[in-house]
């Protein structure tokens, strides 16, 4: 037994769960109304499915649009097969939950971003240091700058 509880580890997979839920009520029902979702995920994982062509573009991260046309959606415990159309050529994808960055439905201004567990650690141990990165550190830099921790009420979404 450790001595604090791991808020964050707990948090992913509470937010996955999430995701889990949406992609298995878009399977059984198809997708409600307006909704539609971009996701990014880690091309690198090793267990994302990807064709060639897509991994050679797309050597990071990519980010994928479940909108009009989708098909054989299907969701298991660690991830989910789906085939998109990428210029008019239907590929079968598989994406590991573990693999997403970020989750977003525009259509209701939800979203969802799993930090990157190596790199916050990295960034606590070089606060605890006061000494920079290492040097082959690769930065991750946001178009938006961070703000600090909010603390939001549940209650409003309650039936």
């Amino acid at each position: 037994m450790t001595d604090t509880l791991d808020y964050g580890s707990l948090m992913h997979r509470a937010m996955r769960g999430l995701i889990f839920n949406v992609l298995e009520q878009v399977r059984d029902h198809g997708l409600p109304g307006n909704h539609h979702f971009f996701i990014t995920f880690d091309t690198m994982h090793p267990d994302v499915q990807l064709a060639d062509w897509l991994k050679d573009r797309y050597p990071a991260e990519m980010t994928v649009v479940i909108q009009h046309w989708f098909d054989n959606l299907v969701v298991r415990d660690d991830g989910f097969s789906i085939t998109l159309n990428f210029g008019d050529q239907p590929e079968p994808i598989h994406i590991p939950f573990d693999a997403i960055q970020t989750f977003v439905d525009p259509s209701v201004e939800f979203g969802l971003r799993f930090e990157n567990q190596d790199m916050d650690e990295l960034g606590e141990e070089a606060e605890a240091d006061k000494t920079e990165p290492n040097a082959d550190t690769t930065e991750i830099t946001d178009a938006e700058p961070r703000r600090e921790a909010e603390v939001v009420s549940l209650d409003q979404f309650r039936r």
